[in-house]
């Protein structure tokens, strides 16, 4: 069995086992049952920070090594931190619309910077569709994507810098400010969607690696029309 199967096969018994849990435990006593989707939330905004820093690492393995397979490994963690910072908005949007009344405020500095984080790499993927060339488009996404990570760490810790309309962080290393249950449903999806990440990932590098060779072939191989050589006409003919 291939890699990515086994890991999207482990992630997805994880993910059914991390949902089981999450459904079974009790409702938060403040939140109600809105706080279930923390079990959710939390692991696709995770994802989101651990894909995009990721970019920047194979990004900056490709400046250094110029081996294609770091360039499709960013590439493709990058599509993936996209895929995951919209469910993360997304999740986010409807637990927000519960607890606090309102989906979306542009006033709260996590919200506004994980948006402004999407549309970063939304950017970073549309410079690498319009750079035609391996070389370039590899070098340009590495020092983008190197730029772009350091907002991960600003969006991360941006709700203990600017106290606006979300909480502080729940997990701290003195402890977690929340029931054990919900800690533990939200480690074991945490842990699951880890592991999606990675399935993803490699599958998504071995598409890139395919395509840029297929189309590389076809640069290589001459039209059909192109081997017909039409005759000459002399004079008087």
């Amino acid at each position: 069995m291939k890699p990515r199967y086994a890991l999207l096969g482990l992630a997805t018994i994880g993910m059914v086992y991390g949902f089981s849990w999450a459904t079974r435990m009790p409702g938060d006593a403040v939140q109600g049952e809105s706080a279930r989707i923390i079990s959710v939330h939390v692991p696709t905004a995770w994802l989101a920070f651990l894909a995009f820093g990721m970019t920047a690492v194979f990004g900056i393995a490709w400046l250094v090594t110029k081996h294609a397979r770091a360039d499709h490994l960013a590439a493709a963690s990058a599509e993936v931190g996209v895929l995951f910072t919209g469910l993360a908005l997304i999740t986010g949007m409807i637990w927000g619309k519960a607890t606090w009344g309102i989906a979306w405020d542009w006033g709260d500095a996590r919200l506004a910077s994980t948006a402004m984080m999407f549309f970063v790499y939304l950017g970073y993927l549309a410079l690498r569709r319009a750079t035609p060339d391996p070389t370039q488009r590899a070098r340009r996404s590495a020092v983008l994507g190197a730029i772009g990570a350091l907002q991960v760490p600003l969006v991360y810790f941006s709700v203990n810098i600017w106290r606006t309309l979300h909480q502080t962080q729940s997990v701290r290393p003195d402890g977690a400010s929340m029931p054990t249950e919900t800690l533990i449903s939200m480690l074991v999806n945490l842990a699951a969607f880890t592991i999606l990440y990675l399935g993803l990932l490699v599958w998504r590098a071995d598409q890139l690696r395919f395509e840029e060779a297929r189309l590389a072939q076809t640069h290589l191989t001459p039209n059909a029309g192109a081997a017909v050589i039409p005759p000459k006409l002399q004079p008087g003919s």
